[in-house]
């Protein structure tokens, strides 16, 4: 069991075309991976009949020589997703009952090529956090441990961290995710995997549910890059039902891993070094830096003057998009009802008992930055700051391939650490905002571990649409940096 629990999406793959295994045989091994790990909290809804049914339809393809690309792979669903007949959250109560009669257009793509889904995955609460704690269903535990005499349970990240937690924990051989300002990147980093954010329209938002419409992206969590190109292919693709879905062929993702950055020019912005940045995570970034020198890359050094301003105006618009967004849960149509005395009752019962503290904190503050008087103040004037955001990095872009900074500002950090300070958790994303207010591909590598012994990753950035770049450069990262610690929870570290 252990065995099959090691091998990585590709490796699987390979497996079950060679009948080494075989679907059914692999997904029990999750399902019951899946019920050891209860204690990680990853899964809100675990689907384990599905699954065997899945994989035993899996298993007749294989054998007809009618596989796809993710044909027998066991994966989790975060549960922003929605999935025909099954319950779809989004980590809150105010959701509760709720079984789409529809799929979303990434999870119809994966299951056409082949995947079986374990289940639906935990998250901070409409993806709104960086920690994985304002979920209803409570936090999700990162399976790693810090090696400093304590023994705490540290947050996994977020909003993706029941997909970071189950791929890291070895519940599921993959995960999807969704990227707003961060939400894959950032808990791939706090837990020593592989999270891949594509271009802003590479995957379609449809039956997604949706926190920032311009910002939100799908994206898979997996172990390693090639994981991440193949998981991304079958992902991906144009989407009628989306009108941001951008109409490109997808291209041949796991072809762009050659192995070979010589002479691509890679771009190190001056602006990610921060005041009060941790030496450690400066020491990480000048490895990076090194392994692509001697890999044959030459270092560029780039200004991207706006960044300063990117968190402060993604808090701008991303509350407003949410307060638009969620304005549609109201206690008529489908999830929480709590009953008052009039209509306007209703509304305010069912919102106030229905959404968390975090949830309501975010929709308040997108609600005041719209209202009259203050909507050119602050709405319009963020939008224009996006613009330059983006231009900084259209000019940077027009002199290097890729760009490589920090995927985080820390490592993980305890459960309830910094609950109290709304404004120290905002700040998790300071280095994948940017990006997404760019609409540009991120992904995060595993590179090494903090003084604490925990995982800390490296973000490498491309062009809109060049994903393929961005998987060369991360896959010689990866082999370079050679990162093979496990968590505490897969009895690594002490």
């Amino acid at each position: 069991m252990a065995d099959l629990l090691d091998l990585s999406l590709v490796e699987a793959r390979a497996a079950l075309d060679r009948g080494e295994t075989s679907s059914v045989e692999l997904t029990q091994v999750y399902i019951d991976a899946i019920e050891r790990g209860a204690g990680l909290n990853a899964f809100i809804t675990k689907t384990p009949e599905k699954a065997l049914a899945m994989a035993e339809a899996s298993d007749v393809r294989i054998a007809a020589g009618e596989a796809g690309a993710m044909e027998g792979l066991p994966i989790g669903i975060k549960d922003l997703f929605c999935t025909e007949g099954v319950l779809a959250t989004a980590g809150s109560h105010i959701l509760d009952g709720f079984k789409p009669t529809y799929e979303s257009t990434v999870t119809a793509n994966l299951w056409r090529n082949g995947a079986v889904m374990l289940g639906k995955l935990n998250m901070d609460e409409f993806a709104m956090g960086s920690a994985n704690v304002t979920s209803y269903y409570g936090p999700v535990v990162n399976p790693w441990r810090a090696q400093d005499g304590g023994n705490a349970q540290l947050v996994p990240g977020g909003s993706s961290g029941g997909s970071a937690t189950a791929v890291s924990g070895r519940l599921a051989l993959a995960a999807t995710g969704t990227d707003t300002g961060g939400s894959i990147r950032q808990p791939a980093s706090f837990t020593g995997i592989v999270g891949l954010k594509p271009t802003y329209g590479r995957c379609s938002r449809w039956g997604v549910v949706a926190f920032a419409s311009s910002l939100d992206q799908a994206g898979p969590l997996t172990r390693d890059v090639a994981d991440a190109a193949l998981m991304l292919g079958a992902m991906a693709g144009h989407d009628p039902k989306d009108s941001t879905s951008a109409d490109l062929a997808v291209p041949d993702f796991s072809a762009a891993l050659t192995g070979d950055i010589r002479g691509l020019r890679i771009g190190v912005p001056a602006e990610y070094r921060m005041d009060g940045m941790p030496g450690e995570i400066e020491t990480l970034w000048q490895k990076g830096v090194q392994l692509m020198r001697e890999a044959g890359a030459e270092i560029v050094d780039i200004s991207l003057p706006h960044t300063k301003y990117a968190l402060p105006t993604y808090y701008i618009i991303a509350p407003a998009e949410a307060s638009s967004n969620l304005a549609r849960y109201d206690g008529v149509r489908f999830g929480l009802r709590v009953d008052g005395d009039s209509l306007d009752e209703m509304y305010e019962n069912t919102r106030a008992e229905g959404f968390g503290p975090e949830v309501q904190r975010r929709v308040m503050i997108g609600t005041y930055v719209l209202s009259a008087g203050y909507y050119d103040a602050y709405y319009v004037k963020a939008q224009k700051v996006r613009t330059l955001i983006r231009r900084d990095f259209d000019q940077a872009f027009e002199t290097v391939d890729a760009i490589l900074t920090p995927t985080a500002p820390s490592d993980a950090f305890a459960i309830g650490e910094n609950e109290d300070d709304p404004i120290k958790m905002y700040l998790n994303d300071v280095f994948t905002v940017p990006a997404s207010m760019a609409g540009l591909p991120g992904m995060s590598v595993p590179v090494g571990l903090s003084d604490r012994g925990l995982p800390l990753g490296l973000q490498v950035l491309a062009k809109p649409f060049d994903e393929a770049t961005m998987l060369r450069v991360a896959g010689v990262l990866e082999q370079a940096a050679d990162f093979d610690a496990v968590p505490a929870y897969l009895g690594g570290g002490t």
